[in-house]
């Protein structure tokens, strides 16, 4: 089996200024958006999704209506569409790009990181100690993508030049809670109906007080310490 070339850290340095240079030499208005791929502009739909599902669980807590919540909850999806698409585009046009990689990063941590834990407080994560929990879910995202972007040329690939796996759990993994997040919809498990389940806990001082934190908080907990994992290994599919 041959084994692919690896080129020098000069040739690499090299390829990195000349692919950097691209984006100096433009001039003009719009000279940034001119120099997006095709498969850049599907990965910023992706960025869309997410911003607009924080938008319409705005609308949800402004209005009550749970039109916007239901739509809130199905964007994070379409957004993994254009994040599975883009990757598919990019090898079709046989074009990938540094600012690529940033953008899918970016565009990562919205629909994957901020969307669902704005969901998470529209639901009933509303608690002090909540919103903490749910800071540390978007900052672990944000660490788990700044590590991938830098680390990913150290895992080892197959024989097509992919990673054979994933260090921590891919933040993309978070539909999971999104999905959960629809059954308690559905169920009225949520804040101004039946309430989340597993109730309130309070680990200190008097009930309202901020030390109250809602159970469901620990799924969280769990799955942000996942993303930062470097000792699970998730397969690549």
């Amino acid at each position: 089996m041959s084994q692919r070339k690896i080129p020098s850290s000069n040739s690499a340095e090299e390829t990195k200024a000349a692919t950097l240079q691209q984006y100096n030499d433009t001039q003009g208005h719009f000279s940034l958006v001119r120099n997006f791929r095709l498969a850049d502009l599907v990965t910023i739909m992706n960025g869309f999704c997410g911003s607009f599902s924080v938008f319409s669980s705005a609308r949800y807590l402004l209005t009550n209506d749970e039109h916007y919540l239901w739509s809130a909850l199905w964007l994070p999806l379409a957004g993994l569409m254009f994040d599975f698409f883009d990757g598919k585009v990019a090898r079709w046009r046989k074009s990938s790009s540094m600012l690529g990689q940033e953008l899918d990063s970016l565009a990562d941590l919205i629909s994957f990181g901020v969307a669902p834990a704005v969901l998470a407080f529209v639901v009933g994560l509303r608690t002090t100690l909540d919103t903490v929990v749910l800071t540390c879910f978007i900052c672990a995202g944000l660490a788990r993508l700044a590590r991938f972007n830098a680390t990913v040329a150290l895992v080892p690939k197959d024989a097509s030049g992919k990673a054979q796996y994933f260090e921590g759990l891919p933040i993309p993994s978070s539909l999971a809670v999104v999905g959960l997040m629809s059954y308690w919809t559905k169920q009225g498990w949520i804040e101004g109906r039946e309430g989340l389940p597993g109730g309130l806990v309070t680990l200190w001082g008097q009930k309202g007080g901020s030390g109250d934190l809602h159970v469901v908080s620990i799924l969280f907990g769990v799955w942000a310490a996942a993303m930062v994992s470097k000792t699970l290994r998730v397969p690549k599919i």
